[in-house]
């Protein structure tokens, strides 16, 4: 067998407990006090272990798609082998072209490039044909506070305090962005994400009630996402930047987003679309009118990932980080972020791996 075949591929869920200094937020009617993904960790017969992550909502569901579909596919085959992961999505296909199995090829995606970056000895970067930037800025990304001004003002003034210099709220009214404002004063970028808040024909009035207090753009505006006729007529109606791709039902889709110049901002999340598909995305975004801005709501090797990829494209732009106080930082000493900012590590392949504890499993449940 090759010294660079494949003999393990495994995923193990990281659920990390948070604290946002306010009541757990509800996801499906719940209360959520974990944000979970899900690492996914390859190993070669020489002994070589790299590392991916991939977007996780139900860790059963994960591990029995990396048990039974992924695993037996990658295992014995060469980890060099760029027609590797297209073989596999063609495979599966059937199963969607969006949802859990293409998340899980998203997270073994990410592990090849860093095991192909880690076997070259090389930054990850390198491969992406090498970083523009030492440095990026991050961004405050707040969780959602249901309006209360009180707490949307305390909580940015938290993050301005510790060198943040750019805010991204999870609100849906001008009046939590008015009061986000307040707190920021003049000057300070605002991003606003409503997460599929309104039907097309309710976006125009909503977006031109939040104009007043200069949104630096408004993200997710309509249901459903993928609307790009609707998109493309919001972006005619107003001058405030838009931004989509999160939820994008598939990689095709937010490439077309992106040479329609429909939204002015796309945004590719690496794990649930995969790192090749998201770098693809951003160099045909290098020389046109829009801009990509990759989703980062996760704190796991897709982070490192991210964090490379706006190194190496063409176009500078801010890093996610959720904003919120975690029960354990992923890299928070080995790529962490400092007043604001995050140097791009330079070590092979992603530049760094999973702490002992995350990589055993400890945060699974």
């Amino acid at each position: 067998m090759s010294p660079n075949a494949i003999v393990s591929v495994a995923c193990i869920p990281m659920r990390l407990p948070f604290h946002h200094w306010s009541p757990p937020p509800l996801f499906a009617g719940r209360p959520r006090d974990k944000l979970d993904s899900a690492l996914v960790r390859v190993q070669t017969e020489d002994g070589t272990v790299a590392w991916g992550e991939s977007y996780c909502v139900e860790p059963r569901a994960l591990k029995a798609i990396f048990e039974t579909l992924i695993e037996p596919l990658a295992r014995g085959k060469d980890g060099d082998d760029t027609t590797l992961l297209p073989a596999m999505q063609r495979t599966l296909h059937n199963l969607g072209r969006s949802g859990p199995v293409v998340h899980a090829l998203a997270g073994l995606d990410i592990a090849l490039w860093d095991l192909r970056a880690k076997r070259a000895g090389v930054p990850l970067h390198e491969l992406l044909g090498g970083k523009r930037r030492n440095r990026v800025r991050a961004y405050a990304s707040l969780l959602q506070y249901y309006g209360d001004a009180g707490k949307l003002d305390a909580v940015t003034t938290r993050a301005l305090d510790e060198g943040y210099t750019e805010v991204k709220l999870h609100e849906r009214t001008a009046d939590a962005l008015a009061a986000v404002r307040r707190a920021t004063g003049a000057g300070i970028p605002i991003m606003v994400d409503t997460n599929c808040a309104w039907l097309p024909d309710e976006a125009p009035a909503a977006i031109a009630a939040m104009a007043p207090y200069d949104p630096f753009w408004i993200e997710e505006p309509i249901w459903p996402p993928e609307d790009d006729r609707a998109l493309a007529s919001l972006r005619d109606a107003g001058g405030i930047p838009l931004a989509v791709g999160e939820n994008a039902a598939n990689a095709l889709a937010l490439e077309r987003m992106a040479e329609q110049a429909v939204v002015q901002y796309v945004q590719p999340s690496v794990i649930k679309l995969g790192l090749t598909a998201a770098w693809r995305i951003a160099q045909r975004c290098a020389d046109g009118a829009v801009t990509c801005a990759p989703q980062v709501a996760f704190f796991g090797p897709g982070y490192l990932a991210s964090l490379h990829l706006i190194a190496a494209q063409q176009k500078e732009v801010s890093l996610e980080r959720l904003y919120v106080e975690l029960a354990h930082v992923p890299y928070g000493r080995s790529v962490p972020i400092e007043n604001g900012w995050v140097g791009i590590p330079d070590g092979p392949g992603l530049g760094a791996d999973p702490e002992a504890e995350l990589a055993a499993g400890q945060y699974s449940n």
